[in-house]
């Protein structure tokens, strides 16, 4: 075969190599020019495809704080969430079952004999009385006796399910979307988009419990892979930070000059290092420390509020750590009356943080151990919703209550406790965006599975990021080669909660 005959003969292949090469390197200009034109939005044949094209907030190193624009216009302005680590049970809270005291001491068939803990014993019906509240009527336990007179505001989830029974986890999925550790928190993926107002004070506090951090820590109010000028600063009522406090011997304009001297030096050696963000991320948030130092002491002095006020929340009755709680709860106030983003205000701690009970979790005992806590929380979480309501803060500010996941419609084979409940609990919203007086989803009749309107904490936090006039969709962020977002790859906004 001559080289004319080969080339004939085989011209199709050669050809056919020659132009999936030609057609490779332009299909791969034409993906780098989709791309550019799909980041200014210019591929979207309709307002749909804009709409889910990921969206980075761009954030100048220097001042990761500064206030950004939303996705759409927000229902809220401010974030807070009261979590409540250990497991609320919603059947001695705010899900009411009369079956269970139509089957209580039974065992009906098609409940389980083994749950997380162990093996189960029979139905109990509510370990306190529901009475209708408020003009809703909504059935409320004895056990929460002050924020059952306020139900009327509150907009229920009644049908919520999770992915783990485990504390640890549940708290990591519910705070972060996942299960494991290393994942931005809700509070360090808003201020990441949004920034906020008040350039004095951390864009994101976790006030934590009294008795110390939930199971989880500081994962549950942390950056993750996000930068850390993000995480939520840690710090509560009970230790107000003395070391901000400037000597008697050292003057405010001695103050003000060492600042001053600390700026040009740190500028100095930033144009030494320019585009370094890493060293731009540090100088800022050197610069906020040195902000708090007058900030902070002054939010966290509660000593110029009226008696009436510290009585309402509770300051002066009850035991020593409602009364510390109940400080808590007045500095979150004060910190979304000065324009903090996000404040995260925990009751309940890790049970090996202190002696006796420290958290919701109710494996023998409910009596006691809901009771404690109840007493502890009821009074100043209550007053605190009022208290933003009474100011006009509620206008703007988003309010939410929360736990990891519910407890069991039948006992533990000891008799005196609730096993964990993954499949259904409950958790209310109230303020800015949201319905009041609502209840959304129910529970089956044993308040065992979410059965209308199934509810998952992908589409809870969703929702929470839409108030806030952000798209969980669109909210990512580059890591280990995926675009990491809140809600994984789920979720869905609950339109039906909506104001």
């Amino acid at each position: 075969m001559n080289r004319a005959e080969h080339i004939s003969q085989h011209g199709r292949t050669l050809l056919d190599r020659r132009n999936f090469l030609r057609n490779t390197g332009l299909s791969m200009g034409g993906l780098a020019l989709t791309q550019l034109l799909a980041a200014d939005g210019l591929m979207a044949d309709d307002a749909k495809e804009k709409h889910k094209l990921p969206v980075r907030p761009q954030i100048d190193p220097s001042t990761p704080y500064a206030p950004r624009k939303p996705h759409f216009e927000p229902a809220a302005q401010q974030v807070l969430v009261i979590y409540c680590p250990g497991a609320v049970s919603h059947l001695d809270t705010f899900d009411y079952k009369p079956a269970l005291t139509k089957l209580h001491g039974q065992k009906p068939p098609g409940l389980p004999t083994v749950t997380f803990e162990g093996p189960t014993g029979n139905i109990a019906k509510p370990f306190w009385d529901f009475k209708p509240k408020g003009e809703s009527g909504k059935m409320v336990s004895d056990l929460l006796p002050h924020l059952g007179e306020q139900v009327d505001d509150f907009c229920f989830f009644h049908s919520l399910h999770t992915e783990t029974a485990a504390h640890p986890q549940g708290e990591n999925f519910f705070n972060t979307g996942f299960t494991m550790e290393g994942f931005p928190s809700f509070g360090a993926w808003t201020t990441y988009a949004l920034g906020t107002e008040n350039q004095e004070l951390p864009a994101f506090v976790a006030i934590n419990d009294p008795r110390g951090l939930a199971r989880s820590g500081k994962n549950n109010f942390g950056s993750g892979f996000l930068p850390a000028a993000f995480q939520g600063t840690d710090f509560n009522a009970k230790n107000p930070p003395a070391n901000l406090v400037r000597p008697k011997s050292y003057t405010a304009a001695n103050d003000q000059s060492t600042v001053d001297l600390l700026q040009r030096l740190n500028s100095k050696h930033l144009q030494r290092f320019p585009g370094d963000a890493d060293l731009a991320g540090r100088i800022a948030s050197y610069e906020l420390a040195g902000k708090m130092q007058t900030s902070v002491p002054s939010v966290m002095d509660i000593s110029g509020e009226t008696p009436a006020t510290l009585s309402s929340y509770g300051v002066d009755s009850g035991t020593e750590l409602k009364q510390e709680y109940a400080k808590n709860c007045i500095l979150a106030r004060r910190l979304i009356e000065k324009g903090v983003r996000v404040v995260q205000l925990f009751n309940g701690s890790d049970p090996s943080g202190g002696n006796g009970i420290t958290n919701w979790d109710s494996h023998k005992d409910i009596l006691k151990t809901h009771a404690m806590q109840a007493e502890i929380m009821d009074q100043p979480t209550a007053a605190l919703i009022a208290d933003l309501k009474q100011r006009g803060l509620l206008e703007n500010t988003l309010v939410v209550w929360a736990t990891e996941f519910g407890r069991m419609p039948f006992l533990q084979a000891n008799g005196t406790g609730r096993d964990h409940n993954p499949d259904a609990f409950t958790c209310f919203m109230t303020g800015a965006g949201v319905k009041r007086g609502f209840s959304y989803g129910e529970s089956d009749e044993f308040g065992f599975k979410a059965a209308v309107n199934p509810t998952s904490v992908y589409d809870f936090n969703a929702t929470l990021m839409h108030l806030m006039g952000l798209d969980h969709e669109r909210l990512t962020y580059y890591h280990n080669g995926l675009e990491r977002r809140l809600t994984n790859v789920h979720g869905k906004v609950v339109k039906d909660v909506l104001f």
